[in-house]
């Protein structure tokens, strides 16, 4: 018994996953675009590709996912992947350490750094968008 994809249940999911409300993703897609018109969207089976495509490029996401995410396979991988029974890595300790720590410390900053700066940038795209929204 095959399973369909539902592509308008992974678009709410990758949605809210993403923090985005309807209202915002209908801002992002277009004049002709309200809310209601996103809730019906992800109630449906197939969405055109054209409108995956717009989704898509507002979302930051690619098309596929919203074609080919099963949330139930998902599960099952994850499940039939770790067992609660399975201790291997829990007693797998190396007490010898093979890495400088300073360079662990050096890099994780720089992470962090670089994950601020994306923050940042977010938040400029995401004041534009606000201004957009409030000068309509």
């Amino acid at each position: 018994m095959e399973q369909k994809i539902h592509q308008g249940r992974n678009v709410k999911r990758f949605r809210e996953m993403l923090g985005i409300k309807q209202e915002a993703l209908a801002f992002d897609l277009g004049n002709d675009w309200n809310q209601k018109k996103i809730s019906v969207l992800e109630q449906k089976d197939i969405i055109e590709d054209n409108l995956l495509k717009q989704i898509s490029d507002a979302l930051r996401i690619p098309v596929e996912a919203f074609q080919n995410f099963d949330e139930e396979q998902a599960v099952n991988i994850i499940a039939n992947t770790f067992t609660s029974n399975d201790t291997s890595t829990l007693n797998a300790v190396n007490p010898h350490c093979t890495f400088n720590p300073i360079d662990k410390i050096v890099q994780l900053y720089d992470e962090k750094i670089a994950l601020y700066e994306r923050m940042l940038k977010e938040k400029d795209e995401m004041m534009v968008r606000l201004e957009k929204l409030v000068g309509k």
